[in-house]
């Protein structure tokens, strides 16, 4: 099977079921948004000297290709995931986030995303993370969407978070924390 099919030299693509669309429609805004995700995890993932870590990365990519499916159905095809398998996505995330927690010391300032690559690369996935978030609820203003996809990607970038900071613990670098007093002195004798 050829990679390219020339189907979409026109600007269209297809969605689940056939239906073509411009490659700028708002569902393959967010499903490519969900795919960019995907690929920054994959990067994360291959930076991680930790294979616990790497596992956890592989399994939200799983997670993701089931997102991207019920971003790519339309509403009138809707017979793909399943919202209660989504929720159940969420709920393990949740439980996830928990247990992650535990092995962190407590947030009492901002840190700067970074550190280990692994970590830094988490970080910018969970930024990437966001921008899909808002690219769902963009087009849940104009077509239907499963709710728990969206609460889905909320609570995945706070999960990505947490994964973060755990990998940075993992790899045995500290995180670097922002302290707002000390900004706003240099801020204040650079003017």
């Amino acid at each position: 099977m050829k990679i390219y099919t020339r189907t979409g030299d026109d600007g269209t693509t297809s969605l689940f079921g056939g239906m073509r669309v411009s490659k700028d429609n708002g569902r393959i805004e967010a499903y490519g948004a969900v795919d960019e995700l995907n690929a920054a995890l994959g990067l994360a993932a291959s930076l991680s000297r930790d294979e616990s870590i790497a596992r956890l990365l592989q399994d939200i990519q799983r997670d993701l290709f089931a997102i991207s499916t019920d971003l790519a159905t339309p509403p009138d095809r809707h017979s793909g995931v399943d919202a209660r398998t989504i929720q159940s996505l969420v709920e393990n995330l949740e439980k996830d986030i928990d247990k992650l927690e535990t092995s962190l010391s407590p947030l009492h300032q901002f840190i700067l995303p970074g550190g280990h690559p692994c970590a830094a690369a988490i970080h910018m996935a969970r930024t990437i993370c966001r921008r899909a978030e808002r690219r769902v609820i963009a087009l849940g203003s104009t077509e239907a969407i499963t709710p728990a996809t969206r609460i889905y990607l909320n609570r995945l970038s706070d999960y990505l978070f947490v994964l973060g900071r755990y990998a940075n613990h993992r790899h045995d670098v500290e995180e670097t924390t922002w302290d707002g007093r000390r900004h706003a002195q240099r801020e204040k004798g650079s003017s």
